[in-house]
C-alpha cells in the first residue's frame, strides 16, 4: 500500500489576507504563457516574493494549475514522482497509473524510464494547464536534477512549467534562452520599488512610516521583501525609529541574524520555547505541535494561529488554516539556534521521538521513520522497517539506504542487522558491488553472539543475500546451496524471506536443467506467499510456476495461472508483471491469436521499459515481437527490432541473453535467404534447433538429422517436454525431406501426440509449406484427423505458401470430412468470384466468420487455393458447372 500524501503539499498557497499586488511581474509571466515559451523561471534569493508571485499569476492567467511545494525530503526520486503525480491528478484526474504503480515495486525502473510514461500521459491532456515547482532549490540529488532537465525537453507544448528556485536549477538556460524558450525573473526583478515598499510596510505590516524612513529601509534591504518585514516586525513598538532605521545595516546574513535574534528576544518564553522546538518540522498542525511539546502552555493550533496573526515568518498551507510551515530561512535559523541550546531547551533527540510516535499514529510511516533517525532510535528505526514495509516502497528504500549510509560503523557492528539490510538494498538496486564486504563485515560482528532464535533469523537473511547474489551471478549451485541454508535458519514465521529463497532456488533449479525440483520449489514458493498475503510474492512464485508449465507444454493449465496473476494484479500492474503478461502472451501466439498475443506482449513491453535498458528484461518482449513479426511476414521489421536488441546486449554486456536474440535472427536470415549469417550465428552460438533448419535450409536433411538425433536423446533424458516437441517437429520435416515418409509421418505422429493437449498451432504453422505437405499425408492416413484438420485449417489461404499446397495431391479428391450447409453456401458464393468481402456482406456475417469458413473449406476438400476449391468442389458435385469460375 503506497505511502500516505501529504495535501498541503499539492495546494496552491492561499492569498493571504492582504498583499501588494505586482501586475508588471504578471504581466512578463503572462507574456511568456502567450508566446509559447517552455519554461518561466522565478530565481532570486530568499524572501523576495517567488511564491507569493507566482500564486498571484496563476490566480489571473485563467488556467488550470498544478502546484507542488517541494521540500527536502523530495530529493528521494520515488517521493518526487508520488507528489508530481499527486499534484498533476488535481488538474487531470486518472493521471499516472502506470508512474503510481511501479513505485510499490521491490526493485524500481530508472527514473527517466517513469517519466517517459507520465509524460506520454500528459500528452493525451486537452487543456492547457500550468505546472508549478515551488522551492526547487531544495532537490539535492543528481537523478532529479536530470528528471528536471528530461520535463523541461519533453513536456508537451500544453503544459507550461514554472520553477520558483533560490538559485538556478541544472537547466540548459543559455540554450532555451537562443530558443525563445525562457521567460525569466530574477532577484533584481523581484525587489520592491519604493512604492511598493511603501505599500508593504505601511499597509500590510501596519506601520506608519515615513518616505524617508521607508526610503531608508528601501535602500539598505535593496527591495529584499523578507528583510523589510524583519525589519517591520523589529521595529513595532520601538519608540526611537528613526534610530532604528539609520542603523539598520550589513550584509543579508548579519541583518538576518541579527533580526531573528530582535525577533526571538521580544517573544514570550513559551513562544520562543514554541517556535525552538517546532523547528525541527518540515509542517506543523496543532496536534503535532501538541505532541512535540505536551506541556505547552497553550494548545498547540492556539499558538499557530497567534504566530500567524503576529506575521512571524509563518505560512498558511491549506484555506483553513490547519497546516503551516515556517519561511525556510526562519526555520534553518531557528534550527540552528536550537542546536546550540539543545540543553537548555529540552532533549532534540526527544522532541523528534515524539514527532516520530505521532507520525507512526497518523499513518505517515516514511515521516515516522525520518525523525526515528534524526532522534538517533536506531531500535525504533529499525522497527518502522521491518513492521511498516518501508522497503517495498520505492520511497522508503531510498529514505532507508540514506539513513544507513550515514550511520558509523560502531552502531553497524552494534546491529549487524543493519548490514545486511544495506546489502540487500543494493541487491535490489541491481548493485552486486561490496554486498559480501556488507555480510562478511555482519558475519564478524556475530562471531561472539550466542545462536539464539534472533541471531539464527539473522544467519538466514545473510543466506538469502547471498543466494540472490548467487543468482545475480548465474551461480545456481551456489544459489541453491544459500537458499538450503535460508530454510535451515530463519524463522518459520519469516515468511516473505522464505518464499523468495524458495523461488531463488527454483530459478537456480532451471538454470542447472532440473525442472521437477524447480517446480517444487516454485510451489512451495507459492505456498508461502500465500500465507503471507503478499501480492509482489505471489505473482512472482504464481508466474515461474506458469512458465514451468509452458515448458511441460501444458498451455491451457499455464494460461489459468497466468490469467488468475492478471486478476490477482488487476488495473495497475507493476513492472516485475511483465513476466506474466508475455507468457500470456506466448501462449496466445501458440493458439494463433496474433492479435491477442500482441496486445498482451505490448503491455508487458510498456511495464519493462520501465526498468530501463540498463536491466535485460526487455530482450525477451522484443525477442518475441519479433518473432510476432516473422509470423506476420514482416521481415523487415522483424530484423529491425532484433538489430536494435542485440545492440542493446552488446553495449550492456548481456551476453547471456545473446542466444535467445539469435534464434529468432537465424529465422529471419532464412526467410531472408541469408544462409551465410544464419549459419554463423547458429555455430557461435551452439543452437543444434538452428543449425538444423540452416542445413535444411541448405538442402541437407541428412546433416540435420545428424544434429537432431543426439539433441533429442539429449533433452528425453532430462525430460525436457518443449525442446523434445520442437525436435520431433523438425525431424519429421527432414525425414520428409530425405524422402523417408513413413519415418517423417512417425515423427510427426509423436510432435501431434505431445501438442494436441495443449493446442499448439503456431508450432506447426511456422514451418510453412513442408510441413503442411506432411499433415496432409497424416490426414490421408488418419493420424490424429480431427487435429490434423484444425492445423491444416490454420494455414494461410493465400501468400507464399499457397504454391507449395497446391502442389500437394496427397489428400486426393476425396474429403476428410463433408462440408457443412453454410460451408457450401460459402463456397458457392466463392465460385461466384465474391471477394471474402463481399461474402461476409451477402451472408450478414463478420469478415473473420468467412475467413473461418474458407480454411475449414479448403482443409476438408484438399485444396490450398480459392481454384483448387471450386474445382475440387466441382469434381465432388458440390458446385453447379454454371457456376461462373474465379480467378
Amino acid at each position: 500500500m503506497p505511502a500516505p500524501l501529504l495535501a498541503t503539499k499539492i495546494t496552491i498557497p492561499p492569498s493571504r489576507r492582504r498583499i501588494i499586488l505586482r501586475p508588471r511581474l504578471v504581466e512578463r509571466l503572462s507574456d511568456g504563457l502567450a508566446a509559447g515559451h517552455r519554461l518561466a523561471l522565478v530565481s532570486a534569493p530568499a524572501g523576495f516574493g517567488k511564491t507569493t508571485l507566482v500564486g498571484e499569476w496563476v490566480a489571473a492567467c485563467g488556467r488550470p494549475t498544478a502546484w507542488l511545494s517541494l521540500d527536502e525530503g523530495d530529493s528521494d526520486p520515488g517521493r518526487f514522482l508520488a507528489y508530481l503525480v499527486a499534484a498533476l491528478r488535481t488538474v487531470a484526474p486518472g493521471i499516472g497509473e502506470g508512474v503510481l504503480a511501479v513505485l510499490g515495486s521491490p526493485q524500481p525502473p530508472p527514473l527517466e524510464s517513469t517519466l517517459t510514461a507520465l509524460v506520454n500521459d500528459l500528452s493525451a491532456i486537452p487543456d492547457d494547464v500550468v505546472l508549478v515547482l515551488d522551492d526547487c532549490h531544495v532537490l539535492d540529488a543528481r537523478p532529479l536534477d536530470d528528471a528536471l532537465v528530461f520535463l523541461v525537453e519533453h513536456l508537451p507544448p500544453r503544459v507550461h512549467l514554472v520553477i520558483a528556485t533560490r538559485e538556478d536549477p541544472a537547466l540548459p538556460l543559455a540554450r532555451l534562452r537562443a530558443r525563445g524558450q525562457l521567460t525569466e525573473l530574477r532577484g533584481a526583478d523581484l525587489r520592491f520599488t519604493p512604492d511598493e515598499a511603501a505599500g508593504f510596510l505601511n499597509r500590510v505590516m501596519d506601520l506608519d512610516l515615513s518616505g524617508d524612513e521607508v526610503a531608508a529601509l528601501e535602500a539598505r534591504t535593496e527591495g529584499w521583501i523578507a528583510g523589510l518585514q524583519l525589519a517591520a516586525i523589529s521595529v513595532r513598538g520601538r519608540d526611537d525609529v528613526a534610530g532604528f532605521v539609520a542603523s539598520f545595516a550589513g550584509s543579508d546574513r548579519f541583518v538576518l541574524d541579527y533580526l531573528v535574534e530582535e525577533v526571538l528576544a521580544r517573544q514570550s518564553g513559551p513562544v520562543q520555547a514554541f517556535l525552538l522546538r517546532t523547528s525541527i518540522l518540515d509542517r506543523l498542525c496543532g496536534p503535532l505541535c501538541d505532541a512535540v511539546l505536551p506541556d505547552a502552555p497553550a494548545s498547540g493550533q492556539e499558538t499557530l494561529e497567534s504566530l500567524e496573526h503576529a506575521n512571524l515568518f509563518l505560512v498558511p498551507l491549506d484555506h483553513e488554516r490547519r497546516w503551516y510551515r515556517y519561511h525556510r530561512l526562519f526555520a534553518d535559523l531557528l534550527r540552528q539556534r536550537r542546536q546550540r541550546l539543545a540543553p537548555s531547551s529540552g532533549s532534540l533527540d526527544a522532541d523528534h521521538l515524539r514527532a516520530s510516535e505521532w507520525y507512526e499514529a497518523n499513518g505517515l510511516e516514511i515521516e515516522a521513520f525520518g525523525h526515528a533517525a534524526a532522534g538517533h532510535d536506531v531500535e525504533r528505526a529499525e522497527r518502522l522497517i521491518d513492521e511498516k514495509g518501508l522497503l517495498l516502497h520505492f520511497r522508503g528504500v531510498v529514505a532507508v539506504r540514506d539513513w544507513l549510509e550515514s550511520l558509523p560503523p560502531t552502531v553497524l557492528d552494534a546491529s549487524p542487522s543493519l548490514r545486511v539490510r544495506s546489502a540487500m538494498l543494493s541487491l535490489t538496486a541491481g548493485q552486486a558491488t561490496g554486498v559480501e564486504e556488507k555480510l562478511q563485515a555482519a558475519e564478524h560482528a556475530l562471531r561472539d553472539a550466542g545462536l539464539d532464535v534472533r541471531t539464527r533469523d539473522l544467519i538466514g537473511q545473510i543466506a538469502a543475500a547471498r543466494a540472490t547474489l548467487a543468482g545475480a551471478r548465474n551461480e545456481p549451485d551456489a544459489a541453491i546451496m544459500q537458499a538450503r541454508r535460508v530454510i535451515e535458519y530463519l524463522q518459520p514465521g519469516n515468511l516473505s524471506s522464505r518464499c523468495r529463497a524458495q523461488w531463488t532456488a527454483g530459478m537456480a533449479h532451471l538454470a542447472r536443467g532440473d525442472r521437477d525440483a524447480a517446480g517444487q520449489a516454485f510451489t512451495d514458493a507459492l505456498s508461502l506467499a500465500q500465507a503471507s498475503g503478499s501480492v509482489v510474492d505471489i505473482t512472482l512464485a504464481a508466474t515461474c510456476l506458469g512458465e514451468l508449465q509452458e515448458l511441460e507444454n501444458q498451455l491451457y493449465r499455464a494460461a489459468e495461472t497466468y490469467r488468475r496473476v492478471l486478476a490477482l494484479v488487476g488495473d495497475q500492474p507493476r513492472p516485475v508483471d511483465y513476466r506474466t503478461y508475455l507468457g500470456l502472451a506466448r501462449i496466445l501466439y501458440e493458439w494463433n491469436d496474433l492479435d491477442a498475443a500482441e496486445q498482451h506482449a505490448q503491455q508487458g513491453l510498456q511495464l519493462v521499459r520501465q526498468y530501463g535498458r540498463a536491466i535485460d528484461r526487455f530482450i525477451l518482449s522484443e525477442v518475441f515481437l519479433a518473432r510476432l513479426r516473422l509470423a506476420r511476414r514482416d521481415l523487415a521489421g522483424a530484423a529491425a527490432l532484433l538489430a536494435v536488441t542485440e545492440q542493446s546486449v552488446r553495449q550492456h554486456g548481456f551476453v547471456q541473453r545473446m542466444p535467445e536474440v539469435a534464434a529468432v535472427q537465424v529465422l529471419t536470415m532464412l526467410q531472408q535467404g541469408d544462409l551465410a549469417g544464419a549459419t554463423h550465428l547458429a555455430r557461435t552460438y551452439d543452437l543444434p534447433l538452428s543449425r538444423a533448419r540452416v542445413h535444411l535450409a541448405q538442402g541437407a536433411p541428412s546433416a540435420a538429422l545428424a544434429v537432431l538425433e543426439p539433441f533429442r536423446r539429449r533433452v528425453e533424458e532430462r525430460a525436457w517436454a518443449n525442446e523434445q516437441l520442437k525436435t520431433r517437429i523438425l525431424q519429421a520435416v527432414a525425414f520428409d525431406a530425405l524422402g523417408e515418409r513413413a519415418r517423417a509421418v512417425e515423427s510427426l505422429d509423436a510432435a501431434l501426440a505431445a501438442a494436441e493437449p495443449g493446442g499448439f498451432i503456431r508450432l506447426f504453422l511456422d514451418e510453412g509449406a513442408p510441413m503442411a505437405r506432411l499433415l496432409y499425408e497424416a490426414c490421408s492416413r488418419g493420424v490424429h484427423p480431427g487435429y490434423v484438420r484444425q492445423l491444416l485449417a490454420a494455414f494461410p489461404i493465400d501468400g507464399p505458401g499457397e504454391g507449395a499446397l497446391s502442389q500437394t495431391s496427397a489428400a486426393g479428391t476425396r474429403m476428410a470430412e463433408p462440408l457443412s450447409a453454410r460451408e457450401r453456401e460459402v463456397l458457392s458464393l466463392i465460385a461466384e468470384g465474391l471477394t471474402n468481402q463481399e461474402i461476409a456482406l451477402r451472408l450478414y456475417l463478420s469478415l473473420h466468420t468467412v475467413k473461418a469458413h474458407a480454411r475449414n473449406i479448403y482443409a476438408k476438400l484438399g485444396a490450398g487455393s480459392r481454384t483448387q476449391a471450386v474445382a475440387k468442389g466441382r469434381a465432388q458435385g458440390l458446385l453447379s458447372r454454371a457456376s461462373r469460375p474465379v480467378g
